[in-house]
């Protein structure tokens, strides 16, 4: 199983309903996509604000394997959803921090 874990730093314009709309569409993705196990979404609560850059909201999607990770990366709606994503970020690519780890 590998977790995909993405940590955001929104831009300050950016309305709690546009966040969870985001969000509602990754979920609604990771319902529609074989393979993934889980997704969850939630604040960053660590009281290491300095060591936190901002990154202010996270999300996990749980794949199956490294095949299903793929497949989502590759889908046209997940490219759709990430495009919309990186244009909420403050600094686009610059508020965004993605890990993958084998569970």
């Amino acid at each position: 199983m590998i977790r995909h874990l993405v940590f955001l730093k929104y831009a300050d314009t950016v309305s709690q309903d546009a966040k969870d709309a985001l969000m509602g569409d990754l979920a609604a993705l990771a319902d529609a996509l074989d393979g993934i196990e889980a997704f969850c979404a939630r604040p960053n609560i660590s009281p290491e604000t300095p060591l936190t850059h901002g990154l202010s909201e996270m999300f996990w999607i749980d794949f199956r394997d490294a095949a299903a990770r793929d497949a989502y990366l590759a889908n046209e709606t997940h490219k759709t959803i990430g495009a919309r994503l990186l244009a909420s970020l403050e600094g686009g690519t610059n508020g965004i921090f993605v890990c993958d780890v084998a569970l």
